[in-house]
């Protein structure tokens, strides 16, 4: 049978090949993009969208396959759906798949064919499923052509075997004929959709309501008087399987969805008469090309179906037979600027409102009854409930009232805080006021609340002052603070959009490109200038108009509100084992429920009593007050991170905090101060062409007068780069003040210039520059009013006024900005432009550069100043259709280069010290930054994150570039490159024996190398090299620079992927992505609640780094100690209980109150109240609850307390006062002997536990510095021994306390010190030893037990071997 190549489906460069092609074999070779290491980035890069995630999968049977061999199956993405997200925001496409994550998905229909035999172009635009043929080698998958393979592996072969072999939805017959697609079209059941920005792959199975699953249902929970209410409440898919029947999503009325995490949701499925066509709801990229189907291209939807999700629209495509996201579209007639002015009519507001919702941020809020229904009835607070139930038909009402007291007002102060936060929430959200908008061609007020995309409105009402949507400007200005995107408050600039911008804008991208972004007004940015279009003629439009994109949830805020709704799960274990550690207790209580209803049995006790006895048991295995002390470590860690000016609206990212191996930082504003000081300029001196000296004012860059001025040199560059200083720049005036990047106004001041921000008018002729113009115009200080180089030629010269006609803004990926200016009174102009240097010799004339600028630069960006480079050229007879016109490319081209402009750049004084404390504490420090490498390497060597006196090496292309496969690097070190790297194991090569080696780093010192990588091989490293050149590059690399956004970003994950728990801080502005992937993010920042990290700290340092471990570790560690201590309360009161069970007995009422409210609840709380120890230790605390070093102690703890009560139980029967209890068979009796030596030994045992506990140093402050729980033992030690030694009459009869001689009151004190000295010794000194052989024998007696080492341990050890 002749196969046919396979059809990848892939859009981005797909290539369809035979089995044995070129290109086939081409994807093996070693030096092409890796499956192993393919980067994430340029996934999202290239893709752009959100996807199905479809299975290929064969349309043959497999009676008829070659060979009789079924063929693998792999699964691609499908369809464009995405949520666009600002470049200022990337942060939100969270790239990183956390390991805990899993893509088991109970509702998948893993086997559908509902597309097979569709046509290829229809299977080029969709990803659906394609024929795949035996001969296909699965091994070569690694989808080369913009695929992450990392993320296809991930999603296809994490699949339950649960999901798969207990399906709770009928999977349909896999045989099926090529040509049937018509046959499954309006089939589908469920699907699976990855929303890019979200990091969230959910499935969506379609279900209608089953009338015998639901009167079966509702039989039940009536019968079982609500328990099954409760059963099928705590299990959502039990109930799904009984009452909802698996239906066709064209035809289904509820959906259930399921994401990554386990979280699970049954959401209505809307329903609206629409009619109206397709486009308007897809646009029309999602109308489906002639040909592929019946139907008209651009149908009619006669009935709108939507499904909201985490406040995400889904609207169904009758066509696709698929749920696509709704928040991308864009008008088919937004082709031109003119057109987007028109406006709205109200018939088309209201079904643009049907499609897309009202404009408002307005999270749901639940009523009080809602939230007390679903904090009652939480699975804890069911077990309270009927524990108290229990206690009261056991005659405990004492105890009982006081546990519903505390739980009640437990249940009130959830509530109030629940409330109190979505209020707070709201109030940030949720924004309404009035907006003057263009309706059916006439101007009108309305509440912001009814806009939608495509409504124009006006920016420069008065009674605007945050934007209320995501729109674009289209005439007029605005400055806006995007510091609630960011985090860094510097004001930014909006033009309004052009034709040509207009044609870039996509929503569906995952980021906005930067020319369409210069005039995207994101939602709840506040407006701090909005100035109309000034025209001298008359105009309708004679205010700053933009036009609605996107609106409500669908915004950029809507996507930040929704990141702190639903945060994504921290991947912390601890909270997880503790409920198996739960689990593994009440299989324990189970046992002991057992023995003891034999044994009552046996004591032919009532039933009733018997019941009652048996299920204590089980109520005192798991404490009332466990889940709150779980709490307690983090709550208090919160409380002391706010007085230090350090914020978290994360609190679960606390005890992470704790766990850090690698912090990176940002560079400028983070490590180094955030305003550079320009030392001076170096200019170009013609014709000589070499630098000048420096020149430290700008009175010695430009002389004002001829005398001063040297008669040999050529003033004309030094002139260029003062004007570029002056001009060159995104400087506003508000308020009478520069604002902007603190760079920029650094270097305007330093000219000493004055400036005046100009107004853009519309239209206009070719030279009415006058008339049609008034551009921002910059003048020389009073005294240098004119040039002096124009008054030997012109007696009537004018003053130098510098007008600024075009801006093209600082681009990142191009790492320049230009600016086209024009001296009042001239013909011609002048383009002048400042940039990074290494991107100046693509746009300058090769002859421009003196020879010696490479040593320059070197010389400067070695020792650590900021160099940024000059250039410029001149245009004759420029007017303004010229300018106009003029596109960047020609802009900055064939520019002569004129000099350099240095700045300096100073460590914050905190940085070294910061730095050399964590290095103390083992944790690697890592530089990511944006600046050149050069200057990078010098700031880490005086901050110490590099060691100065090791060789760092940095890497160059000797071959090729970053986009080329077979690219060849040069790893050479940066002080002498006679000193190299292996390209292949990155470890030192001996120099050549004649070479000069006499160095201030000696020899030895190249066992402590480190590696200082750019943006372009960090991206050639990611997409190229081999995995183990990636591994070891993250290991040694210690400086990244020129590293983008995304590249940072990238290098968090990148790290992670090796097991490092990665930290970052920034400033907010650059690195949201970076603070948003790292374990921990800590954000720079004046807003005490940035969304662009979840820990924000207004002292603008890096202090607040170790501050965060500190007090993560303190956390971490007090989490631990009172999960141990309670877990050791709970095994003494079940001893004690099970011993007096022996006998029928058991602890009075007012027993159980002293021990569990006036003894575990104080010790409890205070055990967390110390503080974190103040030096952060080399020694990391343990994060695993189920470890041998947790576990080993206490269970040796328990032992101890089980034997110490054995003791006191048997000795007490051999005294001459010994009083037994008497069996009562309807009630307990605790009136005895053994009660009393019972309840006085546990009190000593609980209280002397919380000291053996209590872990002070290394990662907390000493337990004696804890005033409260040190005022706590010696209350309860005082009153326990009172109730001991000397109790009042009226205390013994309330304790139910018997007669005991003053000898056995000492052995039972003596009893209580002596297991608090055998449990501190071996606390201390026996259990951690035990704990390490127990380790090293399991793993002898089974390998297989060895723990996993950290994988960039192993890569660390292979280098240095």
């Amino acid at each position: 049978m002749n196969t046919p190549p396979l059809n990848r489906g892939v859009s981005h460069g797909s290539r369809n090949t035979a089995n044995g092609s070129p290109e086939r074999h081409r994807r093996t070779s070693a030096m092409y993009r890796r499956g192993s290491n393919m980067s994430q980035a340029s996934f999202m890069t290239d893709v752009e969208m959100a996807q199905d995630e479809v299975e290929l999968r064969p349309m043959l049977p497999a009676q008829y396959a070659p060979n009789g061999q079924l063929t693998p199956r792999v699964k691609v993405f499908a369809g464009p759906m995405s949520e666009s997200v600002p470049t200022s925001v990337s942060s939100f496409a969270h790239r990183r798949a956390r390991a805990d994550s899993t893509a088991s998905f109970t509702y998948y229909e893993e086997d559908r064919t509902s597309e097979e035999g569709a046509d290829e172009e229809a299977i080029a635009e969709e990803y659906g499923d394609i024929l795949e043929f035996d001969d296909y080698d699965h091994s070569q998958d690694d989808l080369e052509a913009g695929f992450a393979p990392s993320l296809l592996r991930r999603k296809s072969s994490q699949y339950s075997r649960r999901s798969v072999e207990a399906p709770l939805l009928r999977r349909r017959a896999s045989a099926s004929s090529a040509g049937s697609t018509d046959r499954w079209r309006g089939k589908r059941i469920s699907q699976k959709i990855y929303i890019l920005t979200e990091d969230l792959t959910i499935v969506a199975a379609g279900f209608k309501t089953s009338n015998v699953g639901n009167a079966v249902y509702w039989t039940l929970c009536i019968m079982t008087v609500g328990i099954a209410w409760l059963l099928f409440r705590w299990l959502p898919r039990w109930r799904v399987a009984l009452t909802g029947r698996a239906t066709a999503l064209r035809d289904c009325d509820w959906v259930v969805v399921e994401n990554q995490w386990g979280e699970f949701a049954v959401q209505d499925v809307g329903r609206q008469d629409y009619g109206r066509p397709l486009s308007t709801v897809f646009g029309d990229d999602e109308k489906i090309p002639h040909g592929d189907f019946d139907e008209d291209s651009d149908p009619v939807i006669n009935q709108l179906r939507s499904l909201d999700y985490r406040y995400i629209r889904f609207c169904y495509h009758p066509l696709k037979d698929k749920f696509i996201l709704a928040n991308t579209w864009t008008d088919p007639a937004w082709t031109n600027v003119a057109a987007l002015r028109e406006g709205l009519d109200n018939e088309e507001r209201t079904y643009r409102e049907l499609v897309f919702g009202r404009n408002m941020i307005d999270i749901e809020e639940k009523s009080i009854g809602q939230l007390l229904i679903d904090e009652a009835f939480h699975p804890f607070y069911v077990f309270q409930i009927a524990s108290l139930f229990l206690w009261s038909v056991d005659e405990y009402y004492y105890y009982a009232a006081c546990i519903f007291i505390i739980s009640v007002v437990s249940i009130t102060t959830t509530l109030l805080e629940t409330k109190a936060t979505m209020k707070r929430l709201r109030e940030v959200s949720r924004f309404e006021c009035e907006v003057r908008v263009l309706r059916n061609g006439f101007w009108r007020h309305v509440p912001s609340g009814e806009l939608v995309p495509g409504d124009v409105f006006e920016v420069t009402d008065p009674s605007l002052s945050l934007v209320p949507c995501d729109s674009l400007l289209l005439s007029g200005d605005c400055i806006l603070n995007e510091s609630m995107l960011t985090g860094e408050s510097i004001p930014v600039s909006k033009i309004p959009v052009s034709n040509e911008s207009l044609e870039l804008l996509n929503l569906s991208a995952s980021s906005t490109h930067p020319e369409v972004a210069r005039s995207l007004l994101f939602c709840g940015t506040k407006i701090i200038r909005a100035r109309r279009p000034h025209d001298d003629d008359a105009d309708e439009e004679a205010a700053a108009l933009a036009m609605v994109v996107r609106t409500g949830f669908n915004t950029t805020k809507g996507a930040l509100v929704r990141s702190m709704l639903f945060p994504k799960p921290s991947g912390f274990k601890f909270y997880r084992d503790s409920f198996r550690y739960i689990s593994v207790m009440a299989g324990i209580a189970a046992i002991g429920f057992v023995a003891s209803l034999i044994n009552f049995i046996n004591f032919g006790l009532a039933w009733h009593l018997i019941i009652v006895r048996a299920l204590d048991l089980i109520t005192i295995v798991v404490p009332p007050a466990l889940p709150a002390t779980l709490t307690i470590g983090t709550n208090f860690a919160l409380s002391r991170l706010k007085q230090k000016q350090i914020f978290c609206i994360s609190p679960q990212r606390v005890n992470v905090g704790g766990k850090l191996d690698v912090v990176c930082f940002d560079k400028t504003g983070t490590l180094t101060e955030e305003g550079l000081d320009v030392l001076g300029a170096r200019v170009v001196q013609r014709p000589d062409n070499r630098f000048s000296d420096i020149l430290s004012d700008a009175i010695d860059i430009l002389p004002g007068s001829s005398y001063e001025r040297d008669p040999t040199i050529d003033y004309s560059a030094h002139k260029t780069i003062l004007y570029t200083m002056a001009t060159c720049h995104s400087l506003r005036m508000i308020d009478d003040e520069l604002v902007g990047d603190p760079l920029d106004v650094k270097m305007f001041n330093f000219t000493g210039w004055s400036y005046e921000e100009g107004e853009q008018r519309s239209g206009g002729a070719e030279d009415d520059f006058d008339t049609k113009l008034s551009p921002s115009v910059a003048r020389p200080p009073p005294g240098r009013e004119y040039d002096i180089d124009n008054l030997d030629n012109d007696a009537a010269a004018k003053p130098v006024e510098l007008g600024v006609l075009k801006q093209f803004e600082f681009v990142s990926q191009l790492r320049r900005a230009s600016v086209i200016v024009r001296q009042f009174g001239s013909k011609s102009g002048q383009i002048y432009v400042k940039g990074a240097p290494e991107c100046m010799k693509d746009i300058c004339k090769p002859n421009s550069f003196p020879t010696d600028y490479e040593d320059l630069l070197h010389y400067y960006t070695h020792r650590g100043f900021r160099v940024i480079a000059c250039a410029s050229k001149t245009i004759d007879k420029l007017n303004w259709l010229k300018v106009q016109k003029m596109r960047r490319e020609e802009a900055e081209s064939e520019l002569d280069f004129v000099g350099f402009i240095i700045f300096e750049n100073k460590l914050k004084p905190s940085t070294t010290g910061v730095i050399e404390e964590l290095e103390r504490a083992n944790i690697r420090r890592v530089m990511c930054t944006g600046d050149n490498i050069l200057t990078a390497i010098s700031v880490a060597r005086e901050c110490g994150l590099i060691n100065r006196t090791a060789h760092c090496f940095v890497p160059h292309f000797v071959e090729g570039d970053s986009r080329t496969a077979l690219a060849k690097l040069s790893w050479e070190s940066v002080d002498n490159s006679l000193f190299t790297l292996d390209e292949n194991t990155l470890r030192p090569m001996a120099p050549a024996a004649e070479s000069d080696v006499s160095l201030p780093y000696d020899i030895s010192n190249l066992r402590n190398y480190s590696l200082a990588v750019s943006g372009d091989v960090f991206r050639w490293i990611i997409d190229f090299a081999s995995e183990k050149v990636l591994r070891e590059m993250l290991v040694a690399g210690q400086v990244f620079a020129r590293m983008s956004p995304d590249e940072k970003h990238e290098l968090v994950e990148k790290l992670q992927s090796i097991d490092y728990c990665c930290g970052f801080c920034g400033d907010g502005a650059n690195d949201c992505g970076a603070l948003k992937a790292a374990d921990v993010g800590i954000s720079l920042s004046e807003a005490e609640a940035s969304v662009a990290a979840p820990f924000t700290s207004r002292v603008f340092d890096i202090s607040c780094v170790p501050t965060v471990i500190k007090e993560g570790r303190a956390a971490l560690v007090t989490s631990f100690s009172c999960f141990k201590y309670m877990s050791l309360y709970s095994a003494i009161q079940f001893t004690s209980v099970s011993f007096l069970y022996a006998s029928a007995s058991n602890l009075g009422d007012f027993q159980f109150l002293f021990i569990d409210l006036l003894l575990i609840l104080p010790i409890a709380i205070f055990m967390g109240w110390s503080g974190a120890y103040p030096v952060l230790s080399s020694k990391r605390p343990t994060a695993s609850l189920v470890s041998r070093k947790v576990l080993t102690p206490l269970l040796g703890q328990i032992v101890f307390c089980v034997l110490v009560q054995f003791i006191g139980f048997e000795y007490v029967q051999r005294q001459e006062w010994y009083k037994p209890p008497i069996l009562d068979r309807s009630h307990s009796n605790s009136l005895n002997s053994q009660n009393t030596t019972l309840f006085l030994v546990s009190c000593y045992q609980y209280i002397l536990s919380a000291v053996v506990l209590g872990v002070g140093r290394p990662f907390r402050q000493p337990m004696s510095q804890n005033l409260p729980f040190v005022t706590t033992m010696f209350i309860t030690l005082v009153i326990t021994s009172y109730m001991l030694f000397d109790p009042a009459g009226w205390l013994t009869k309330l304790m139910e306390l018997t007669y005991m001689d003053v000898p056995f009151k000492l052995f039972i004190l003596t009893l209580g010190l002596a297991n608090f000295a055998a449990a501190y010794v071996s606390e201390r000194f026996l259990f951690p030893g035990l704990a390490k052989w127990i380790g090293v024998l399991s793993v002898r007696v089974n390998p297989r037990w060895k723990k996993k080492r950290k994988a960039y341990k192993e890569i660390a050890e292979g280098m240095r071997g």
